[in-house]
């Protein structure tokens, strides 16, 4: 163990003890001041231990060199982790250090920046933090006898806290009291504010004119378990409102977690206790899915009820207090489907996947980002109920026919609403921005065509905001909050607030000034301050009038021809004053002319700290009680104009309710809109959608669904290249068909037209009716999971484990080949047994396979059909057609894919003569019945081996078999052009081509060092690298180091030259994949000058 670790530890375990905050003698403590404090202030009590252990573990996760220095210097035994002993180190009672400790032991886990004049200052963990993740340097470089200390200018503020914000981090701002003070006086300071992550620092907005942006607010997050399913209790601080979703499945929770950026994770203690009664979480199954996800993230356990304590959780990290009441939007499950699977969202791209379309950006145009895209992702990923669904698509309907124009329909985050006005902080163009959505939700009410609408939109907007508000109320409250915003706010166009403007005076001074606080407010509230400010800027504009325009025209009128004498009336920015600019004004001879009385009463200008500003800057007493008066004037305005800003936000306090309805129903208008403009574009129509049962829940309806002309989402019916297929679904398809014959399409349309109806959107097909299921789920490709110890079939069983459980007759479920990671014998089998299970239940669904043999099983099947995707003979080669159609579909293609995607044509003819061996075997078995036998093994043998691996010739196959053939046709290749070479005299010789072979662990001989070569690297999946290089030694190596590639074999030629190397490397890049050859770098083959470039080893481990 380091010293420094023991020493930490020594000084956490005082924390223990009950004395620990007596005087006691211990190198490196805290001095007799700091005890002082910390028995006066009760800062460092024993309440801090899990706090400085919290901050203990971020410092281990240091890693830049600079911040692990500052590390060293920290010690365990204050919530800012200062070192008293060193330099700055102080607590004494007054000093800032021990001002900084009361605002931190306030809000414990937050970094605190202190507002120091112009910059902002962290010391102790903070600093260590700033440095870690802010990319800031310490203050005072890295001595060894400073705490540590950091920070950054106030101009840089909003970077620094985004920076840590998006590290996970909030922050605790404190701001230093503005105006003069006495001399050697500290300045006053307060906690003027927070910066979380999704919530971002709000002070100061309301004087600027600007807007600031708002990220997604980030909610603390308590998962739980109860005898319903899972619940996940989520709790936006900034809206102060909780939501708990209980009944979810693990797939559901887990994919709520993949979508969801929070700020806090919470797990309950309930979810350590499985179905099996055991503490070992995960140990059966279930839970390990969930484990997985949270296991890699920090996250703490909490105990007791698990929504009231998640609110004391939040209470506490947000510094709340108790009183604090949060408004519980929970929209129930009852009615609804269930949340999509984390396997369903994957697979048709709402949680983004490589190599899968999204059907979110297909749902809406392009660059339809921002808030009305996060309502349609949420919608999909929790669809509503029918009632819901059915609002939405009349909505649809009506957007979609209607003849009138829409307004914009501004948007507006409700976190930001609610966030701005509570803390008094919305500016002149936020509430701008306000009326315009009032007034467009008037708009709407206002138009016959809008109206329906947007009362078919109030049911939607009330899920998602937990707010129900009639249509006549909201109408009044727009209007009234409208009107009451229009009579304060300045709308523009008022001729009275005109920038003052004067003849004299640089009209950047005025606009400096004044362009800070006019034109926000309507004048009449702020009349005498206005009026004060007109005044003082006619005094100032007259006292530069008498007093420097005459020196400026003396000289003007004497000014020589090679114009040394110079006078101006000068802006000095950075003192925002007035002052008159000159040099050899003065006259030799004082003859009482014009101006020299003004001369006179010039004196230098000085700065606010009464420092002189330059030898070319004067002013007069006038102009400066001019200037001093005309600030002050500005000033009250300016005060007066931020009194009427933060008095109309405290108004509208008492309105939020109304302003987040609004904003939230705007929002979905939009992405609405968008929506149907996007699938009238794309020819989609409205699925008709019927309840699975109906309203006395006794009577059910059917529960067919038919596409008729779907196609898969992801491709375009205008540009021709969609295959149309008719799918009437009454019961359970087992689904057959070639590789590449549409299966896996088939299933994504079908879930997507599914789930797009249920959602009540537009859907990919020409007509469509759609039941609305409980819960729509698809299982695709599974892959392993080592990190977890479990196969790719572990991870499948597992998920269809979830599918088979939780399907019932109102579901719709779809798993794309089933049971393909295992041998086929019991893996046909365990489908059959699985489709059993779903045709009882009675579900509608689709199975795909290549288990043919399922089809000879004995299962009691009463609700299933046999489907295939066709094929076709052309030119007699058998062709998918893509098309749906009847019956079973025997033939794979799996030759003619593999052949497609490049396989050698060496492996399809060898393949093609074994699976002739196969079949005529199985025919003969088939004919002839023989007893069953026990083979027989060795002890050290388990499974026997086939003939062909017994004889010894293992390396004819695999990778030494694409070895030689490589070799081979890499040798032809070269001596062809080689020999052209020669033939052309462009090389002296012919030359000799050897190919040499480096395999795994060897490096190439001694002579080829400094020789140019060509080399070809052979990677596991048998895909081919092409280079050249004058250090095949040096290349080789770098090629080996990195992940993946330690066991690549590579073959070489030496060649005379690195311009015939380059010549031979193109032409390998280019013949090789003609040969049958699947090539990485294949498009470096069309550069000119190829080959002269290097190319990393992450690019060919990568690809």
């Amino acid at each position: 163990m380091r010293l420094e670790d023991e020493r930490a530890l020594r000084e956490l375990r005082l924390f223990n003890r009950r004395s620990w905050s007596k005087p006691r003698k211990v190198s490196r403590g805290i001095s007799m001041a700091s005890r002082k404090v910390n028995k006066q202030e009760d800062i460092c009590n024993e309440g801090m231990l899990p706090h400085i252990l919290w901050w203990k573990e971020k410092m281990e996760r240091c890693r830049k060199p600079s911040s692990m220095q500052l590390t060293e210097r920290l010690v365990y035994s204050n919530i800012l982790g200062l070192d008293p002993t060193l330099r700055n180190g102080s607590l004494k009672d007054g000093s800032l250090n021990t001002e900084m400790l009361q605002f931190k032991s306030k809000f414990p886990r937050e970094v605190l920046l202190c507002r120091v004049g112009d910059f902002y200052e962290a010391v102790g963990f903070d600093a260590c933090i700033l440095v870690e993740h802010a990319g800031l340097n310490p203050f005072g470089g890295l001595r060894s006898d400073s705490i540590p200390k950091a920070g950054c200018p106030v101009m840089n503020l909003r970077q620094t806290l985004d920076d840590l914000t998006r590290c996970g981090y909030s922050v605790c701002i404190v701001e230093e009291i503005q105006g003069p003070t006495q001399a050697r006086a500290r300045k006053g300071r307060f906690i003027s504010g927070h910066a979380h992550p999704g919530s971002p620092y709000v002070f100061g907005l309301a004087e600027v004119d600007h807007d600031v942006e708002f990220p997604d607010p980030m909610p603390v997050v308590g998962i739980s378990r109860s005898a319903k399913g899972y619940c996940l209790t989520s709790v936006l601080e900034t809206m102060k409102t909780y939501s708990a979703e209980e009944g979810l499945t693990e797939e559901a929770v887990v994919t709520k977690l993949r979508i969801c950026r929070y700020h806090h994770l919470y797990l309950h203690s309930s979810l350590r206790n499985n179905s099996s009664g055991t503490s070992r979480w995960g140990e059966f199954g279930e839970g390990g899915l969930l484990w997985g996800e949270c296991s890699g993230k920090s996250f703490e356990w909490f105990d007791g009820n698990p929504i009231e304590e998640l609110l004391c959780k939040v209470k506490e990290i947000y510094g709340l207090e108790d009183r604090t009441v949060f408004r519980n939007v929970t929209v129930s499950l009852e009615g609804r489907p269930q949340p999509l699977y984390l396997g369903t969202a994957t697979q048709i791209g709402m949680i983004p996947t490589e190599g899968i379309p999204s059907l979110l950006k297909m749902v809406l145009p392009p660059n339809f980002g921002g808030l009305p895209s996060l309502y349609i992702r949420d919608l999909l990923l929790n669809p509503p109920s029918f009632d819901v669904a059915s609002s939405v698509q009349e909505a649809c309907r009506l957007m979609g026919s209607i003849t009138c124009s829409i307004p914009e329909f501004t948007c507006i985050s409700a976190a930001k609403l609610v966030k701005l006005l509570e803390s008094k902080e919305v500016n002149h163009i936020e509430f701008c921005r306000i009326k315009n959505v009032l007034d467009e939700v008037l708009f709407m009410s206002s138009n016959a065509e809008l109206s329906a609408i947007l009362n078919k939109l109030l049911d939607p907007a009330a899920i998602v905001t937990g707010l129900k508000v009639e249509a006549d109320i909201l109408v009044n409250e727009c209007s009234f909050i409208s009107q009451r915003i229009a009579e304060v706010i300045s709308l523009g166009g008022e001729s009275d607030q005109a920038i003052t403007s004067s003849e004299y005076i640089p009209k950047e001074f005025f606009n400096d000034m004044e362009s800070s606080w006019k034109g926000r407010v309507k004048r009449v509230h702020a009349e005498e301050e206005f009026s004060n400010v007109d005044i003082a800027a006619e005094a100032l504009s007259t006292a530069v009038i008498q007093d420097f325009l005459p020196i400026v025209l003396r000289v003007k009128s004497v000014m020589s021809s090679n114009g040394s004498p110079k006078a101006e009336i000068c802006y000095a920015k950075e003192h925002e004053a007035v002052w008159f600019k000159g040099k050899r004004f003065t006259p030799n001879v004082w003859a009482n002319t014009p101006g020299e009385q003004q001369i006179k009463q010039l004196k230098p200008a000085i700065d606010s700290k009464g420092r002189k500003v330059g030898e070319e800057w004067f002013t007069t007493i006038k102009v400066e009680n001019a200037l001093t008066r005309y600030h002050d004037a500005c000033d009250k305005a300016r005060c007066k104009v931020l009194e009427l800003l933060r008095g109309l936000s405290s108004e509208l306090q008492d309105k939020i309710n109304i302003l987040v309805f609004c904003s939230t129903l705007l929002i979905i208008t939009k992405a609405l809109f968008g929506h149907v403009s996007e699938g009238r574009r794309r020819g989609w129509v409205f699925p008709t959608i019927s309840p699975l049962c109906k309203d006395n829940g006794t009577e059910e309806i059917s529960s067919k669904m038919k596409l008729l002309g779907t196609f898969p989402y992801w491709l375009d019916t205008n540009q021709g290249n969609a295959i149309l297929n008719d799918v009437h679904m009454h019961s359970l398809f087992i689904l057959t068909g070639p590789n590449g014959g549409g299966k896996s399409s088939m299933l994504r349309s079908v879930c997507a037209a599914a789930l797009l109806g249920i959602c009540g959107l537009m859907v990919p097909a020409a007509s469509a009716v759609i039941p609305h299921f409980d819960s729509i789920m698809l299982h695709m490709k599974s892959y392993d999971s080592p990190a977890d110890g479990k196969s790719s079939f572990q991870i499948e069983m597992s998920e269809i484990r979830s599918l088979v459980c939780r399907a019932t007759a109102s579901s719709l479920v779809l798993i794309d080949e089933i049971c393909r990671g295992t041998e086929t014998a019991k893996g046909t089998c365990i489908a059959g047994s699985i489709i059993e299970r779903l045709d009882n239940a009675g579900c509608i669904g689709i199975i795909s396979t290549h288990l043919h043999d399922i089809f000879d099983l004995p299962l009691s099947l009463h609700n299933t059909d046999f489907k295939a995707m066709g094929t076709e003979v052309i030119d007699g080669c058998i062709q998918p057609t893509w098309k749906l159609m009847d019956g079973i579909c025997r033939e794979s293609l799996a030759f003619q894919t593999a052949r497609k995607e490049g396989m050698p044509d060496l492996i399809i003819r060898r393949a093609e003569e074994l699976y002739s061996v196969m079949s005529t075997n199985n025919k003969q078995t088939s004919t002839v019945h023989h007893e069953p036998s026990i083979a027989i093994s060795t002890v050290n043998s388990l499974v026997e081996k086939p003939d062909y691996l017994r004889n010894g010739l293992e390396l004819q196959s695999g990778a030494f078999g694409l070895l030689r053939e490589v070799e081979c046709v890499v040798t032809t290749i070269c001596k062809k052009k080689l020999l052209d070479l020669y033939n052309k005299r462009k090389i002296a010789e012919m030359i000799e081509v050897v190919c040499v072979a480096v395999g795994a662990r060897e490096q190439p001989p001694p002579s080829t060092v400094g020789r140019s070569s060509i080399y070809i690297i052979i990677r596991r999946d048998n895909k081919l690298y092409v280079g050249q290089t004058d250090d095949l030694v040096g290349r080789l190596s770098a090629h080996r180091s990195k992940e993946g590639m330690q066991d690549a074999t590579i073959l070489y030629i030496l060649v005379p030259g690195k311009s015939i190397a380059c010549q031979l490397e193109t032409l390998l890049i280019n013949q090789l994949p003609l040969k049958g050859f699947k090539l990485i770098n294949k498009a470096d083959g069309k550069h000119r000058n190829f080959g002269i470039a290097l190319v990393s080893g992450e690019a060919i481990a990568a690809q």
